[in-house]
């Protein structure tokens, strides 16, 4: 996981994760959040263009002794590509 959020972080240096709702319950926290950020460089297989993407993602987190143990997220990636190739 750490090695795709440093690719993402890479190509996207202005990636913004906002938290809409947060949601605990015993070993698990679910996330909605809104992603937004402008490509510098390739990414998704799309050139950079200066375009931009604005997207819904929702996101469940497993946590153990205080450490995430997993994750699973949900977002739009044809959403993504459409915001970024338009």
């Amino acid at each position: 996981m750490v090695t795709v959020l440093k690719g993402i972080a890479d190509a996207v240096p202005d990636i913004h994760w906002e938290v809409d709702e947060l949601l605990f319950d015993r070993d698990g926290i679910a996330v909605r959040a809104v992603n937004t950020g402008t490509p510098a460089k390739e990414w998704l297989g799309v050139p950079a263009s200066g375009a931009s993407f604005k997207i819904v993602e929702y996101a469940i987190y497993k946590v153990r002794d205080g450490r995430f143990v997993q994750m699973t997220n949900l977002h739009d990636s044809a959403e993504t590509l459409r915001q970024l190739t338009a």
